[in-house]
């Protein structure tokens, strides 16, 4: 790896996907919804959209519901958890697959992480695993006592950073009978090692500093965070890599949302760089579904923890022809090319 492309390499690790929304940014859906097609009013007879709060370990979730069309409380729906990407929402692509998934019969919830987006916690932006598995957890205890859902029907989709997450959280957790990742992000690996092992040399400065952030917070001085640095268009467009330029138009510009921030605490890295997606991949006994742009420059992590699924005898990895990382999220072409996969796995699953 030449000099400046391992800068480019280490300069994304702490900036680049940070998230600086504009002033000027408008969201005219009343739902606050960021999304192409999405749900602007609840219609009698079609996919309607259900905010909703919830305690989780004393937190106040935000959370969306998506019913399908002429729900009935009285009949028995399955249902799928959605999981956001790191730094996402669920006013955008979570959202987008959750109302997808609604409109093939399915009852779906997105919601924010605990500490992230419109959910309560403080500091603001911790990014622990161990509460984004718990998130989803909290997730599945939420719907499975929803009106109508059919809690022996519950699969899990988990998007980027997300779909690490949710690789971890179905390991253990068998009320999830089907999973599946989109574009999946292991957040511990590039977190501790770097996007593509670049960040290897760095390592210990880097826990040196999140230990010593973990020391200010306790003793009451300022939260220091990462990834907290304004990224600007020609920053993004010099960046060699797909995932972090094409993320920076969606995140700060087509799909920008004041709630969406990819910064986080300093100390988190303390969590996150000891955490990997991909172990105990064996224990995941269920179905498993792994998608990726077959362009995708983050597809190694996807075909890494795919290899390790030694423990279920149905897995299948999805490639998305001609997509990249970001597109998957948007692009209807490609976003109709996962949904209909969808739509077979869990149609066979649940």
């Amino acid at each position: 790896m030449n000099k400046k492309i391992k800068r480019y390499f280490l300069i994304i690790m702490f900036l680049s996907t940070s998230i600086v929304i504009s002033s000027q940014t408008t969201i005219n859906n009343p739902f606050g919804l960021v999304y192409g097609d999405a749900i602007s009013e609840n219609v009698p007879g079609k996919v309607n959209i259900h905010p909703v709060t919830y305690k989780l370990n004393g937190i106040e979730i935000s959370a969306n519901i998506y019913t399908p069309a002429n729900y009935n409380t009285s009949k028995n729906y399955p249902a799928v958890v959605v999981a956001h990407p790191n730094g996402g929402i669920k006013e955008q692509v979570a959202g987008l697959y959750a109302q997808r998934l609604a409109e093939l019969g399915y009852i779906t919830i997105a919601a924010d992480a605990s500490y992230q987006g419109a959910s309560g916690g403080e500091p603001r932006n911790i990014d622990k695993p161990a509460f984004r598995i718990e998130d989803i957890r909290g997730m599945a205890d939420y719907i499975t006592h929803y009106s109508g859902v059919d809690a022996n029907r519950v699969g899990l989709l988990g998007i980027c950073g997300g779909g690490g997450y949710s690789l971890k959280a179905a390991q253990t957790d068998k009320r999830f009978k089907a999973v599946a990742t989109l574009s999946m992000f292991n957040s511990g690996e590039v977190r501790r090692n770097g996007f593509m092992n670049s960040g290897l040399s760095t390592i210990q400065e880097r826990l040196k500093q999140a230990t010593e952030a973990r020391a200010q917070e306790v003793a009451g001085g300022k939260v220091l965070y990462a990834s907290n640095t304004e990224i600007t268009d020609e920053m993004a467009d010099k960046m060699p890599f797909d995932l972090y330029r094409e993320g920076h138009y969606y995140y700060n510009r087509t799909h920008a949302h004041p709630n969406s921030t990819f910064r986080y605490t300093m100390s988190s890295l303390l969590d996150l760089m000891e955490f990997d997606a991909s172990t105990n991949m064996d224990l995941i006994n269920q179905p498993l579904l792994m998608m990726a742009g077959s362009k995708s420059d983050t597809y190694y992590m996807t075909d890494s923890a795919f290899k390790l699924a030694t423990g279920t005898k149905n897995k299948e990895l999805f490639l998305i022809p001609g997509a990249t990382h970001i597109q998957t999220y948007y692009v209807p072409e490609y976003v109709n090319q996962a949904v209909n996969k969808l739509s077979e796995f869990l149609g066979k699953y649940l």
